[in-house]
Order: structure tokens, then sequence, then C-alpha cells
């Protein structure tokens, strides 16, 4: 992350992307980069934005029967070390822990990349019997993985995120797990972040280190690349030997649990931004916008005692109806100032309430994602605000699916395949014959990589696009964050 001065303007989507969307974390005030090389520092607005997240997802797992517990932050190497394939895809983004004050550890630690390893030797001690499953286990937490280039909310060295680890008797129960969650994901992502996704199976090279099976949904960023928004694993009995998480069975004898893993992080702030910005700055879906409502008065006469008494009822009546709203009153700034602030910050809708507008025993509303303007009567508002608010989250994924659908093409041949890859080319959907070295030519010739398979899809009836063998599947490729 380079340390750049304060952003007085948002660079064009058109001109730089990357600079628009790093233009957009700073000067809406979302993060900030942090002395920590790859570190940054979530500041009130972004924190408000995940706070909004965790809340509504914490929700959806407790409503499926998940609890919350949290684990230590710190792991020793030994742990780290029992499952051969963890170890190796993770020890290249291990931060260590070699000194404690002023004497050296006996023993190493590393800071958590993820605790797959320590729920396995807790769940080991708290797992006998049949009756102990199935374990369902969340936490929120942060974790550290040590990478070479960072963007804030992508990818950082330092992130927050929600972990679920659970255990079951039977290896049905532990995919029906995998799978109820991959659901859960892709509701939420669409429903409250207005993102659609594709959900599907990762490639054997692409799942999750020590997994049996992973799956993932994938969004359609507004430059054409792709971004995981979230992952869930079935780990199989691959933990559960490494650690000895056994139980005694109905049968009585002894068994081998299956578990799984889960977990979406802030890069999902990120996701929001590039889904749906523009260059005049966020657009945020009511469903996690810290504000779905700014007032701002029109100074004008002797407003204090006409228009703010106004002003001040209705954000009043607003909040007693259960939506988020600012009153912005301040004096040192100018209406038009405050426009375009809140519309850079991605508020849902605007209310301008002036001498004109009490007159008329009404509101002027602006919408944030349309722009679309109207005059709404201040008898029953808060009800209509909810309507129009439902509505921005609604023809926000509606317009998000369109992106994503128009930027989704299929190839049959590599040529093909080669020529759309190049410059912004969304999802490719192109048969495959799921063989590690095509998909590695395919990545290494394109930067194209297998973001997933979806279910339910029909046959191949075309060869594989790299080699010209039968094809088994289709997979979506695309460039990726």
């Amino acid at each position: 992350m380079k340390k750049d001065s304060f952003v007085t303007e948002i660079t064009p989507q058109s001109t730089d992307f990357s600079r628009w969307y790093l233009d957009i974390v700073r000067k809406a005030e979302l993060a900030d980069y942090s002395p920590v090389k790859g570190c940054m520092v979530i500041r009130p607005y972004g924190y408000a934005i995940w706070e909004l997240i965790q809340r509504q997802l914490d929700d959806r797992f407790k409503a499926t029967g998940h609890v919350n517990a949290y684990f230590p932050l710190f792991i020793p190497e030994s742990l780290l070390m029992r499952e051969a394939e963890h170890v190796e895809g993770f020890a290249p983004q291990v931060a260590w822990v070699t000194r404690g004050g002023t004497e050296e550890l006996e023993e190493r630690l590393i800071v958590r990349p993820t605790s797959e390893t320590i729920f396995g030797v807790m769940y080991q001690k708290w797992i006998q019997s049949w009756r102990d499953l199935p374990l369902l286990i969340n936490q929120w937490a942060n974790v550290v993985r040590w990478e070479k280039v960072t963007r804030p909310f992508l990818r950082t060295t330092e992130f927050l995120w929600q972990e679920g680890h659970t255990a079951h008797e039977t290896a049905d129960e532990a995919q029906q797990e995998t799978l109820m969650i991959l659901d859960l994901y892709t509701e939420f992502a669409e429903n409250v972040l207005a993102m659609p996704v594709v959900k599907g199976q990762k490639s054997e090279s692409e799942k999750f280190a020590g997994a049996s099976k992973t799956y993932s949904i994938e969004g359609l960023m507004g430059d054409g690349r792709a971004l995981q928004a979230g992952t869930s694993h079935n780990l199989g009995q691959n933990f559960a030997k490494a650690f000895d998480i056994q139980f005694q069975g109905r049968d009585k004898t002894m068994q081998h649990c299956w578990t799984t893993s889960w977990g979406v992080s802030t890069r999902l702030i990120g996701g929001v931004i590039m889904t749906h910005g523009d260059d005049s700055g966020l657009i945020l879906p009511p469903m996690v916008a810290p504000w779905q409502v700014v007032i701002v008065p029109i100074p004008r006469g002797d407003w204090k005692t006409t228009v703010l008494p106004t002003c001040e009822a209705i954000r009043d009546q607003l909040k007693a109806a259960g939506i988020r709203v600012r009153l912005d009153a301040d004096e040192s700034q100018t209406p038009g100032w405050k426009f375009a602030e809140y519309e850079m910050r991605g508020v849902p809708l605007r209310l301008e309430i002036g001498p004109k507008d009490i007159e008329k025993s009404a509101v002027f509303a602006a919408r944030r994602d349309t722009r679309q303007k109207q005059s709404l009567p201040m008898d029953g508002l808060s009800d209509q605000i909810k309507t129009l608010l439902a509505d921005i989250q609604s023809s926000m994924l509606v317009k998000a699916r369109l992106f994503r659908d128009e930027h989704t093409t299929r190839a049959a041949t590599y040529d093909e395949f080669k020529q759309i890859m190049d410059g912004r080319p969304g999802f490719v959907i192109s048969s495959w014959c799921q063989s590690t070295q095509c998909e590695a030519e395919i990545k290494a010739e394109t930067q194209a990589t297998i973001r997933n398979m979806p279910f339910d899809q029909d046959a191949p009836t075309a060869p594989c696009i790299k080699c010209g063998k039968p094809a088994t599947v289709y997979a979506w490729f695309a460039k990726a964050y």
C-alpha cells in the first residue's frame, strides 16, 4: 500500500479503476494506511458498514443453530504442522512470534492465518460421543496473512472476518452444512449487499489447503474482474484424523468426525465499493448504509426557527421508524457542498427541506442510485421512505445482475477465449476437462483462473478449450482480485 496525500478528487473509473477505488476508500473515509506495511486502519464510517454486515450475518448464523466463541490469536508451530497439506498451503503467509519479552520461545508461535488447527485441538477435547454432535461454532476475529501485494479491504496483511468451524457425525451432514452455508452467503450477498454472485465448486488447485472440497461465491466487479466473496469448505475427515477428533458412534465404535469451515471477511466492503460505485463515489445498498437518509436543511430566511424544527421532527420520526438518519445542520458548509459530500459517501436517500417545502407540507427527495428526484408529502413520510429504500435496494441488485449478465460470455475455442480475455472481459464460460495442467497453462497464458464450477449444469458438448480432449464440466473463468 503506497501512502498518498489527501485525496481531493476522485479519479474516473475509465481512467484508472484501481486509482478510482483507492480514491474512494480514502475520500469517503472508509480506511486509511497504517504505519505497518500492508495493514489498514478501518475508520468509523467503514467500520459502521462492517458492523451492519456483521450484525446481519450473525443473526443468520444463530438462526441456523450456530453459536459464537473466541479462540486464541497465537497457535503453536506444532499444531500447524499436523496437517501436511494445510501447512504447505499457509507456510508462505505465516507471521511468526519467536520471542516473548526478553526470552526466546521454546516453541515458535504463529499469528493465526486461519484457525482450523486450534479448533481441532479443542474439538478433540470436547467431543466424546455422537451426542456431542453436531458442534456448530463461529468466531468473529482478526487473522494475519503476510501478503506481498495489498489493497485496502481486498487484500491486507491483517483483516477482520468470521470463521465457522463445525463437526458432524456423518459425511452427509458435513456436506449439507457446507452447502447450507454457501446458500446463506449467496442470499446475504444478493439481498443485503445487492451483489449478484455465482456459486459453485472450486477446482482442485484452487481449493482450500487441507479441504476435501471447497465452494465459493464469486461476484463481478465494475472493471470486469471477479472477486471471491466467500468460501465454504468440506474438510472431510482430514483435520479430524490429524487432530484425533473421535467420538463413540451410535454402534459403540470409535469414529472420526467430519468437519467443515467457512468464512467471509472485510473484503465484502471492497466488493460493495466496486460493484456499485460510480465516478461520484460510493453507492451503498440501504441494508448496509450507516446513514440510509440524510436531511439537508436549506438555510433561507429565519431557517433556524422555521426549517430546522421541522427537520428535527422528521429526523425523530424516521429514527422512531427504525431508519438510520443523519440531520446535517452545519452552517460552515453550503447545501451544494453537502449534496456532493453525501453523494460521495453513498447515502441512499437525501431529503432537502426549505421554506417552500414546508409551505407545501412536503420534502424534496433525491436517490443516490438513479439520481431521480421527487417531492414527497410529509404525511406518512416514514412509510414512503421505507418503500423508497426497499426499491433502491432491489433496483441496485437488478442493475448489478444486468451488468454481470452483459459481461458473461461463452468461448468455444481457445483462440476465442484468449481474445475475450484481453481487456475487461468479465466471466467467460468454457468447457474444461478438469486437468490441472490445462488449468495451469490457461492461467499462465491469460492470467485467467477458474472461479468455480456452478451446480446443476448440463454436460459439455464441446471438447476442452485447451487440450481438445473430452470435457467434463463448464467452468467460469475470469481475471480476479
